[in-house]
């Protein structure tokens, strides 16, 4: 029978080994009989056997002292312990040392009906562990290949919002009306905090988190690229504590929120050939609540009364705001401006 189960069966009583042989073979396993812990272990260096059942007593030794011999194998098979001694000790011993089950040893010789039940629940266990290892493995491969398509989308992604940011800095550059290149302007350094995520994520090892501080870094050298090419030569500062982590979405949310109070910094801070200090405050407050603050040292607002401007930035600030969980306020005592955003991670 070329399915037939194959049994490799360690005992030094050889009659007792072919009442084992007889009494399985009518249940489609075959049975190999060895006497020695030795013989065992040759033959299952070249052979495969489904099933390795081992006896306690084997004259010079103990069944324990080969089953620490055959866990250690590449391929070691399950092994059902066979004992006849009443210490459960032996049981307990062969068990924590790598044994699937055991089985009692009687006189009357029920324990070989045992033993082909055993030998069934072990093999159903093994197709159980094999089973859950390859659906594992599937697992791994598919969460794997997910993660490479997630990388090239973001990657493209990041691309895209580049090439539509460079499109705007061009539309920007035509229009003849300062309002009209203004919005232009603005719209551009807005994709431009977008497409900063997504270059983050596709070079992370997990795209559900942003490191903050590295792409708060990266935002702000590109704020100030962006604010000097359009001559408001601001000095803009990153103070950052590191080692802070946050989900992608709330990573989004902040990006917009710093090029908002920071665009607006650079344009309303100070007077007209005025150059001075923008700074990003990153803080932990504790393990999951942040502090992030834009201020300057400008003429001051503290978020009262009309906004400069259109008014569109500080409408977007409130609502990345909300998706925050927060709400961003000013410090009203404050020389120049300072706007103070606290929110859970």
């Amino acid at each position: 029978m070329t399915n037939a189960v194959r049994i490799l069966y360690v005992d030094d009583d050889a009659g007792l080994g072919r009442l084992l042989q007889k009494s399985l073979s009518s249940a489609g396993m075959q049975v190999r009989h060895v006497e020695t812990g030795d013989e065992g272990l040759r033959l299952l260096a070249v052979e495969t056997f489904d099933i390795l059942a081992l006896d306690h007593n084997l004259g010079g030794e103990t069944g324990l002292d080969v089953l620490a011999r055959v866990r250690a194998l590449p391929a070691a098979p399950p092994v059902i312990y066979v004992t006849g001694s009443d210490d459960a000790r032996v049981a307990v011993a062969a068990l924590k040392a790598g044994a699937v089950d055991y089985v009692w040893k009687d006189v009357q010789g029920h324990y070989r009906e045992l033993l082909g039940q055993a030998i069934d629940a072990a093999l159903t266990q093994e197709r159980l562990k094999r089973e859950k290892k390859e659906a594992e493995r599937q697992m791994r491969e598919a969460r794997e290949r997910a993660e490479l398509l997630l990388d090239e989308v973001n990657h493209r992604v990041a691309n895209s919002l580049s090439l539509v940011a460079a499109m705007s800095r061009l539309q920007a550059n035509a229009a003849p009306d300062g309002a009209a290149r203004n919005a232009l302007l603005e719209m551009e350094v807005r994709i431009v905090a977008i497409a900063g995520i997504h270059r983050r994520l596709y070079t992370s090892s997990d795209v559900r988190f942003v490191e903050l501080d590295a792409y708060l870094k990266g935002l702000v050298e590109e704020l100030g690229d962006a604010m000097n090419a359009d001559e408001k030569r601001h000095v803009i500062r990153l103070d950052a504590d590191g080692d802070v982590r946050v989900p992608t979405d709330k990573a989004v949310s902040l990006g917009v929120i710093v090029t908002e109070l920071v665009t607006n910094a650079c344009k309303y801070a100070y007077p007209r050939a005025v150059h001075g200090d923008v700074r990003v405050l990153l803080r932990r407050l504790d393990h999951d609540r942040l502090s992030l603050a834009v201020e300057d040292d400008g003429i001051g607002w503290t978020g009262t009364g009309k906004p400069q401007g259109s008014g569109v930035g500080s409408r977007i600030v409130k609502s990345m705001a909300r998706n925050l969980g927060a709400s961003v306020v000013y410090d009203p005592v404050r020389a120049g401006t300072k706007a103070v955003l606290e929110f859970s991670v």
